[in-house]
C-alpha cells in the first residue's frame, strides 16, 4: 500500500486568503519529505482550489507519482493525456459541494465516461473510480475496465460511534467485492 497525500485544500486556504501562501507546491515537496510515497491533486472545472498553474509547478518539480482527480470531461482528459500522472481518479463533481460528497453513480453515467477511462489507459494511465461500496457500483467499474476504485467513506467518518461498525462492514464488504 501506498500514501498518496491530498493538497487540494492547502489551495483552498491559499485561495481564500488571496496571493500566493500557503503554496501547495510547498506543501508537496513537505509532505514527500515526511515520507508520503505521492500527491494526489484535484483539478476541478470551477478551479476552486488546485488551479492549472499548480498542477504544472507541481510535475514539474516532483518525482513522486501524482493521482490526478478529475471529472470525465473532454477538458480533463485532454489535460491528463498532457501531464501524464500515474493515476487518474475519476469522480464526480457538483457545483455546490466543498469537497467531494459521494461516490459516482455508474449504473447512470456520463456516455462519455467509457470514452474517458479508454483514452487515459490508452497513455499509460491506472484508471481509479471513486464509488460508494454497492456491489453494483463496484461491478458496473469492472465493466467499465477500471484498473481501481477508491470507496466513499463520508458515511463511516461522519457516522455516530454506535453507528460505525455498519459502516464499516459495507466498506470492507466493498474493498473485498
Amino acid at each position: 500500500m501506498l500514501l498518496s497525500i491530498n493538497i487540494d485544500h492547502v489551495a483552498t486556504l491559499r485561495n481564500a486568503r488571496g496571493g500566493t501562501h500557503p503554496d501547495p507546491l510547498a506543501a508537496a515537496l513537505a509532505v514527500l519529505e515526511a515520507g508520503a510515497d505521492g500527491i494526489t491533486l484535484h483539478l476541478r472545472e470551477d478551479r476552486r482550489h488546485i488551479r492549472d498553474d499548480d498542477v504544472a509547478r507541481i510535475r514539474a518539480a516532483i518525482a513522486a507519482p501524482l493521482n490526478f482527480e478529475m471529472a470525465a470531461t473532454e477538458e480533463m482528459v485532454g489535460i491528463a493525456e498532457r501531464l501524464r500522472p500515474a493515476d487518474c481518479c475519476i469522480v464526480p463533481e457538483k457545483r455546490a459541494e466543498l469537497t467531494t460528497e459521494g461516490g459516482l453513480d455508474l449504473l447512470r453515467h456520463d456516455p462519455f465516461l467509457p470514452e474517458a477511462i479508454r483514452r487515459l489507459a490508452a497513455a499509460g494511465i491506472r484508471v481509479s473510480i471513486f464509488v460508494e461500496a454497492d456491489p453494483a457500483q463496484i461491478a458496473a467499474a469492472a465493466r467499465l475496465g477500471a484498473a481501481a476504485i477508491e470507496l466513499h467513506t463520508g458515511a463511516y467518518a461522519d457516522a455516530a460511534p454506535a453507528d460505525r461498525p455498519a459502516h464499516l462492514a459495507r466498506l470492507a464488504a466493498g474493498a473485498h467485492a
